[in-house]
């Protein structure tokens, strides 16, 4: 299989064809473009008019809308002429989910159309059954049929479309045949891909959204060397986004993982951050995400190495092989969670209250700690290391000028993985305060989050913040959001639309005050069913929008309370998940619990 990048070592955008949303360009010698979405009712114009033109004037680039039928499609005329008439030309986007008639009025009066192969011509229904070839083959004729008029539509009227594969909402189809992994969602935007250009329309981009980053990174990965081997005319360009990211800290950190390290390796055209917030508040964390990569990137001109190819699985994750070492009675590497270091000036600020830091306890400190430091370019180094009789923990050197990704994964690639390695944020340890917090957190959790996603890293430090305890926290957060150490409640929630069948801010915070002291269980708020079941699946239970007023709750993919009323649902949550033996009592909050929670805030107001 083709490598999904020119170069693993070396920053290098992927080179695209230009797609035209209205006056903006996506791909080609374009800037990536920032979009968001509205979360206004659709059927409210006025509304939807105020909320574009908000967006618009904070730096959104391109605005969707969702267009759930035919007649809430409609209202797409007064919408866009609302927005014309107050002089502004964003681009309008509709958003589009079972509904093909409602594809074909949106495309009337909008600049894009998303549809979402899952759900444009299935509906899901967890059906097991088995395809034959021919079986399979009417299937994709079925398809065609129903997606052609909408492609002749846009072709005669000069709309873009994006075919947006979502992990939440595969087809029974997809998902009997490839399964529920990155290949069934490559797949399935493909198939629709190839019907588009059967008719000659090209001016379509692609999207692989999942609400767990490394399936995300794995999709998009596979994606572009699937799309590479098809051939150079198939060079569209690509939507980034992790979707259900969640809101504050968690949401940001998220979506920097998923979305950051595709765009450290030269993927990404046009991108949304996805937060359980007000949609203004997407695009300043969206820039500065772009800006904090770019910034990191263009720092380093010469090549690490000219090329070599990762010694790993890029489109699959596993963990990399390292053996279990005891540094000071710590055990890490190997099958054992990865671990949390501090500096030994942080670790002294913080001795006089260790005891009371909960789950964000520093576990090792470096300068304490036998770790081995290189420059994994010196040969010498890394074959003095390689020759050792006994495992070791390792690190990159500081104050090299080298991409911490780049740096790391050069280090995992050259040193025999039984050797556990120690990950840094950055190289060049921040020693005072004053950086803008957002864009270290950014920073740090495209860093760590992208090596731990490639499954390298047995430990932790981060180093690009000065404040003892926030660094820390940031620390176990980046964790947590990539998968690798589950240490709190871990929640999957949408962000708002106007598809959502409920409040989706004030309902993920009462979750949030209900259920945060249950560590280890995943919880699912979702707005309503377009993507619930689906990316509910890895999720231990689900609070779902059924109809207005009205929420379903499920056990994994599966819905066991239906229609029950808002004001009771919460309490209906905790009742099921105490019936399934996940429930314990929340202990009292201290001091530092608080501490966090106006961090959490403060975050969420800053970016």
């Amino acid at each position: 299989m083709l490598p999904y990048c020119e170069n693993p070592f070396r920053y290098q955008r992927r080179v695209t064809r230009e797609v035209r949303v209205g006056p903006v360009g996506i791909g080609g010698a374009n800037p990536i473009r920032v979009q968001s979405m509205l979360t206004s009712d659709t059927r409210d114009a006025e509304a939807c008019v105020k909320e574009a033109l908000e967006l618009a004037e904070v730096g959104c680039e391109i605005v969707r809308v969702t267009a759930q039928t035919r007649v809430i499609a409609q209202n797409l005329e007064p919408i866009v002429a609302g927005i014309r008439a107050a002089g502004c030309e964003v681009p309008i986007v509709a958003d589009i989910h079972f509904k093909p008639d409602a594809a074909l009025e949106a495309a009337k009066w909008v600049e894009k159309v998303r549809v979402n192969p899952g759900n444009y011509a299935d509906k899901k229904k967890f059906q097991v059954r088995e395809y034959t070839d021919t079986e399979y083959e009417a299937e994709l004729e079925r398809i065609e049929e129903q997606f052609s008029p909408l492609v002749t539509l846009c072709q005669e009227r000069g709309v873009a479309m994006r075919i947006g594969t979502n992990h939440g909402s595969l087809s029974d189809r997809i998902m009997n045949r490839y399964g529920d992994t990155p290949l069934g969602m490559v797949e399935s935007a493909l198939e629709f891909a190839r019907i588009a250009r059967q008719h000659g329309y090209h001016q379509f981009v692609f999207s692989m959204k999942a609400s767990n980053p490394k399936v995300m990174i794995e999709a998009y990965r596979l994606l572009v060397a699937r799309l590479a081997e098809e051939g150079p005319d198939w060079n569209y360009p690509i939507h980034l986004g992790v979707t259900e990211a969640g809101d504050g800290e968690d949401g940001r950190i998220k979506s920097a993982i998923g979305i950051g390290s595709l765009l450290a390796d030269g993927i990404g055209d046009t991108i949304r951050v996805s937060l359980t917030e007000d949609s203004i508040h997407e695009i300043p964390v969206a820039r500065k995400l772009i800006e904090t990569v770019q910034a990191e990137v263009s720092r380093f001109e010469r090549p690490l190495i000219e090329n070599d190819l990762l010694p790993w699985d890029l489109y699959s994750y596993e963990r990399r092989k390292s053996e279990p070492l005891a540094v000071d009675g710590l055990e890490l590497g190997g099958e054992h969670e990865v671990k949390v270091y501090t500096s030994r000036k942080k670790w002294d600020a913080l001795a006089h209250k260790l005891d009371r830091l909960g789950d964000f306890k520093p576990e090792a400190v470096v300068e304490d700690s036998p770790v081995v430091e290189i420059d994994p370019r010196d040969h010498d180094a890394v074959r003095a290391i390689n020759g050792a009789e006994n495992p070791q923990l390792v690190t990159v050197l500081n104050g090299l000028e080298i991409p911490p990704v780049a740096a790391f994964r050069l280090l995992a690639s050259r040193l025999d993985a039984r050797h556990p390695i120690l990950l840094k944020d950055t190289l060049h340890p921040v020693e005072e305060a004053g950086r803008d917090f957002v864009e270290t957190l950014l920073g740090s959790s495209v860093a760590i989050g992208a090596l731990l996603s490639d499954g390298v890293g047995d430990a932790v430090i981060v180093q690009g913040e000065e404040a003892p305890g926030q660094s820390l926290r940031l620390a176990y957060n980046i964790l947590q959001a990539a998968g690798a150490r589950i240490f709190k409640t871990d929640y999957v929630a949408c962000p708002s639309c106007g598809r959502t069948l409920f409040n989706l801010q004030t309902t993920t915070q009462k979750i949030r005050e209900a259920t945060g002291h249950l560590k280890g269980v995943r919880i699912a708020v979702m707005g309503c069913i377009v993507n619930g079941p689906g990316e509910m699946a890895d999720a231990d239970f689900g609070y779902v929008g059924g109809a207005p007023g009205k929420i379903n709750l499920y056990v994994g993919k599966e819905a066991v309370k239906f229609n029950i009323p808002e004001a009771e649902a919460v309490d209906r949550l905790i009742d099921l998940i105490k019936e399934h033996e996940r429930w314990i009592e929340a202990p009292e909050k201290t001091a530092e619990d608080a501490d966090v929670e106006s961090a959490q805030t403060v975050v969420g107001a800053q970016a």
